[in-house]
């Protein structure tokens, strides 16, 4: 059993949703990622989703962009960001890490390569936006090789014939975007939240993480009441901008977010 799927299935027996930050590789600085991951951890994170900084992150919004500039500033590569997670592994081996990031810096890396270097570096799941399931049949099969779970977005406007195959690809948990547009955007619609997770649990028994828009301890616990996680990006990684420049603030206001987030989501 993956861990991602041990997480999940331990969540759902405490009758629990998974909290799932996520922080970008590199950002601010090179070495404030692992002390990072090591504090959402620590603070209520059930899995955390690591960023690749990519050039042109096109389902970003403007503040998880600024996060990819500062870190390919920074000079953070692929590697650098395996290399983050086979860290942070030496001292801790419950907390599933999904990385999350565009096709060509894996393309460029190589699929086997990529897929071998991860599972050995104690990645658990890969999020590659630009990959649609169709075109990921061959790729797919060597994460499944290496135990990396796959896990694909939803989109409000997905036809159910897509959400079937997105789901049939799918694996870990199903990534469904609340709002249309680009990360840290928008007002969300609960109830069209909600209407759209029941449409697709009609598919499928994957659980389903919700994600964009979710910016504090009150979104969290509404969108919890019918997901099995949340993801929360934007508002995480605009406060580490904040306080880039002093690395106690900027840990002491991650602890705060995150422990607010674990309280929203436990009530």
């Amino acid at each position: 059993m993956s861990r991602i799927k041990a997480c999940l299935q331990n969540l759902k027996q405490q009758n629990r949703k998974a909290l799932i930050p996520f922080i970008t590789a590199g950002d601010p600085q090179l070495d404030a990622t692992v002390p990072l991951l090591h504090n959402l951890a620590e603070n209520g994170a059930d899995i955390i989703e690591l960023g690749i900084p990519f050039s042109d992150p096109m389902a970003d919004g403007p503040v998880i962009q600024l996060a990819d500039e500062r870190a390919l500033a920074n000079g953070v590569t692929t590697v650098h960001a395996l290399e983050m997670v086979k860290e942070f592994r030496q001292t801790n081996q419950q907390t599933p890490i999904v990385l999350m990031g565009y096709l060509n810096p894996v393309e460029v890396y190589g699929y086997d390569r990529f897929a071998t270097d991860a599972a050995a570096a104690g990645v658990d799941g890969l999020i590659i936006v630009d990959l649609p399931p169709e075109a990921a049949v061959e790729p797919i099969k060597l994460f499944d090789a290496a135990g990396l779970d796959t896990i694909f977005l939803i989109a409000p406007t997905t036809s159910d014939k897509r959400i079937a195959t997105i789901c049939a690809a799918g694996r870990g948990y199903l990534y469904y975007v609340s709002l249309k547009g680009v990360t840290g955007a928008g007002h969300l619609d609960i109830d069209g939240v909600n209407q759209k997770l029941e449409t697709i649990r009609k598919t499928t028994d994957l659980p389903i993480a919700v994600g964009f828009g979710i910016k504090d301890a009150e979104t969290a616990r509404l969108i919890g009441e019918n997901a099995d996680g949340v993801v929360v990006g934007s508002a995480l990684v605009k406060l580490i901008a904040e306080s880039q420049n002093d690395r106690e603030v900027m840990m002491a206001r991650v602890t705060e977010f995150t422990q607010s987030l674990r309280l929203g989501l436990d009530q």
